[in-house]
């Protein structure tokens, strides 16, 4: 007889298998050492002090396998948007002439950036060459995306971006950015002018970050209470309310 409630265990089974393996897999993985500009637009300056300093997560806030299976998601989607974005005839470059990909290091190395790509040619009505920047999000996400465009809803990116179109001189021609439905596959565009400000304020943030970080000093809190949302799933939480502000 063909047990069918068994299903459900071997289920668990097999995933706890794999999300043991993949955070195996990410704690023997070197961890950055420098501050990455996809998290410089966050919301709280303390949390990118803490990530550039490496401290230690709270209990129980480090990556979860399904979320080292998310990650995986968003790359994987990645590449299949190249694939597409060619087949439509778009000349997509992401690596340089040495098989590098396309980024920047200033600071002495210790604020960088790896961009998905550069148009460089395509279909007409678009300006080349233009910086090109993917997302895979979850259909909720996705649709504040589609109503609220990638300014007001997702300030990180655009962030990430300004830097990007800033330090790589891609700042002539609109970037395009592309997100990935990841529950139907729709696809959401849009084109994105430099925003010199913006570019310039991240910069900013990264001098503080990493100027604080030298001489010892704990950049202040964006919140003033430990239950506001950003607050809650930070990883640093304790760490941060256990400190005077």
């Amino acid at each position: 007889m063909i047990d069918f409630n068994a299903s459900s265990s071997l289920s668990g089974q097999i995933e706890a298998l794999m999300d043991q393996a993949l955070q195996a897999e990410n704690a023997a993985t070197a961890p950055r050492d420098y501050l990455g500009a996809s998290r410089l637009g966050a919301a709280c300056e303390r949390q990118l002090q803490y990530e550039y300093a490496k401290a230690p997560v709270d209990q129980g806030k480090g990556f979860s396998g399904r979320l080292l299976r998310i990650f995986e998601r968003g790359h994987r989607s990645e590449d299949m948007v190249i694939r597409w974005l060619r087949l439509a005839g778009f000349t997509l470059k992401t690596e340089d002439a040495n098989g590098h990909q396309f980024g920047f290091s200033v600071a002495g190395g210790r604020l960088r950036g790896h961009v998905d790509g550069v148009l460089v040619a395509g279909p007409e009505g678009f300006a080349y060459p233009s910086l090109w920047e993917n997302k895979c999000l979850g259909a909720k996400s996705w649709r504040v995306l589609v109503k609220n465009r990638l300014a007001v809803s997702k300030p990180i990116y655009a962030a990430q971006m300004a830097l990007y179109q800033s330090y790589l001189e891609l700042h002539e021609h609109p970037a395009l950015f592309t997100a990935v439905n990841a529950d139907t596959m729709e696809i959401y565009a849009e084109l994105i002018p430099f925003d010199a400000g913006l570019a310039q304020r991240m910069s900013d943030r990264a001098a503080r970050v990493i100027q604080a970080t030298d001489v010892g000093e704990l950049l202040p809190r964006s919140f003033a209470d430990p239950t506001h949302f950003e607050c809650k799933f930070c990883a640093y939480a304790e760490r941060c309310w256990r400190t005077p502000s």
